[in-house]
């Protein structure tokens, strides 16, 4: 029996061992931060420049205070709800989850959770609230209750701290892009290594301009190998996204090869929904690679669009198809 288990796996089955993260050291109890009687004082200098501008733009301050972890200042404040609008790059809205949040806030006829919000050019960037946002428009509110904070940089940041739905891979990419794009037409200085924070992942930038120019580009397939080649490169922002236009045009001409063999098989009467999966698995030489050195992206690139070219459906056979698994697709993978 064990040998006949052991005889179903393939060497294609057999994971990789990739480097782990440290675990995080668990922090001692009450180590870190601000009491709630140092929160609450009033002994720091907060932003009076901000709070007289939210007054001057229609708002009312309800507070100020110092928030727990870091001691930086907040203004707890209501403003006036056509002031306030998503930052120009986060992640489409999603018109259901606007209805289904707009429905349970009619039931229960409160609105408990604010919004965070940077002040720009006098209006309000919320880049954590864009549903709540617009299930309060979509229900008639006059204003919203906001948490603003004095520093416009942190928008840019604190999307890490969304939660409010969990990003997939389109949604996530297509916010780093606009974010990078929008950092690039603010003329923001430094490399594009020096805003890794921001952007999380090297990949995530190349998929997002790919994702730009082919909507329903199904990244899931690929984004196991850009995640290998990809980096952050020490080059200005400007010059550093036009690698990445570049990269994305041929991650779209490699997609284009891979679609063509996807519909031979299935015009051999090979369906799956992991048919991308199956013949991006196949040409992916990187699955085998020993060394521990980084790929180069084009010569990455250049053998497996010449693997699709040449590849041959005529080996495939439905058990290996069968064999293909893995989690949930992507919703623009699910038809491709």
């Amino acid at each position: 029996m064990a040998a006949a288990k052991s005889a179903r796996k393939s060497p294609a089955a057999k994971k990789t061992t990739t480097a782990r993260k440290p675990r995080r050291k668990k922090a001692e109890p009450k180590s870190k931060g601000l009491s709630p009687a140092e929160v609450a004082s009033d002994s720091v200098e907060y932003p009076t420049e901000l709070l007289e501008a939210v007054r001057t733009d229609g708002g009312e301050v309800l507070g100020v205070y110092r928030e727990p972890l870091g001691g930086h200042p907040v203004i707890f404040a209501v403003l006036p709800i056509d002031k306030v609008e998503p930052t120009p790059y986060q992640r489409d809205l999603s018109e259901p989850h606007v209805k289904r949040l707009a429905s349970a806030m009619e039931r229960l006829d409160r609105f408990l959770d604010p919004v965070i919000a940077v002040r720009k050019d006098g209006r309000y960037w919320t880049p954590n609230g864009n549903h709540r946002l617009h299930a309060s428009k979509l229900l008639g509110a006059k204003s919203i209750v906001a948490l603003v904070l004095p520093d416009e940089d942190v928008a840019y940041q604190i999307l890490a701290l969304n939660t409010e739905k969990a990003h997939n891979l389109k949604e996530r990419s297509l916010e780093v892009i606009r974010m990078y794009r929008g950092l690039v037409g603010a003329d923001r200085q430094g490399n594009e290594a020096a805003f890794a924070h921001l952007f999380e992942e090297p990949s995530f930038v190349t998929l997002g301009a790919a994702y730009e120019k082919r909507p329903r580009f199904s990244a899931g397939a690929y984004h196991p190998f850009v995640k290998v080649v990809e980096d952050f490169m020490a080059v200005p922002l400007a010059d550093a996204l036009r690698v990445r236009e570049a990269r994305a045009d041929r991650l779209l001409e490699l997609d284009d090869a891979v679609v063509g063999v996807v519909n031979t098989l299935k015009e051999r009467g090979l369906q799956s929904p992991y048919l991308k999966n199956f013949v991006v698995a196949r040409i992916n030489f990187l699955r085998f690679r020993k060394d521990g050195g980084k790929p180069d992206f084009d010569a990455t690139l250049d053998r497996m669009l010449a693997s699709a070219r040449k590849f041959n459906v005529d080996k495939v056979k439905r058990e290996d198809i069968g064999r293909m698994g893995g989690g949930p697709l992507e919703p623009d993978e699910e038809h491709a």
